[in-house]
């Protein structure tokens, strides 16, 4: 992995970016300590995946659920997926609602 001081990020970001398309993620560093990485995301899903795997809310998200699961607590996987069935079928029904209130 290629690693540039971050003067030299700023004075040629764009050729870095091209850079990472081909060549992956590049490290950047002030006064020798890594203080950033540029990358190019494959696509929206994976931007979306980096982000939030660096989201704090996300990420306490994720560790109450385990909790929730260690505890007990979670849903089996066939009552996760009722559960999701009928969440969509009453949004499915107020957004029906609203519609034909504005009709």
């Amino acid at each position: 992995m290629k690693t540039i001081p971050i003067a030299n990020v700023k004075a040629h970001l764009s050729d870095y970016l091209d850079e990472c398309r081909s060549g992956g993620p590049i490290v950047i560093s002030r006064n020798g300590k890594a203080i950033g990485v540029l990358l190019v995301p494959v696509d929206d899903d994976d931007l979306e995946r980096l982000l939030l795997a660096r989201s704090p809310g996300f990420q306490a998200m994720l560790d109450r659920s385990r909790r929730s699961i260690e505890d007990g607590k979670g849903l089996s996987e066939s009552a996760f997926w009722k559960a999701a069935r009928e969440r969509r079928q009453r949004r499915g029904a107020a957004v029906r609602r609203k519609i034909k209130r504005g009709a």
